[in-house]
């Protein structure tokens, strides 16, 4: 079955501590539901920087890859489903792609 990446972009900060233990609990409840679809649950990235020309800048927040997950299903649509209930976005955004293999 294809997997496919879920990108985490940007994100707000929680507007408490406590706020942001309830929306991790809801992330963790999400990912559960997922069961075997989940292939990898991922991790949160931080401090980005940005490779453009040679040149290194800071990534702007909104555009920062923040964290990803992959999971399997049958193919792109079926991904945007799984993604499309995922907690994260009330905070930022998702983007999802197929993961494709490289033969050598």
């Amino acid at each position: 079955m294809p997997q496919f990446v879920i990108f985490y972009i940007g994100g707000k900060e929680p507007e408490s501590p406590e706020a942001g233990q309830a929306h991790f609990a809801r992330w963790q409840k999400w990912l559960s539901d997922l069961g075997e679809a989940v292939v990898n649950p991922g991790q949160p990235l931080k401090n980005s920087k940005t490779l453009s020309g040679g040149k290194v800048s800071d990534t702007p927040k909104m555009r920062a890859t923040t964290g990803w997950t992959i999971v399997e299903a049958a193919d792109l649509d079926a991904a945007l489903k799984i993604a499309a209930d995922c907690p994260f976005t009330e905070m930022g955004d998702l983007e999802v792609a197929e993961l494709q293999s490289m033969t050598m």
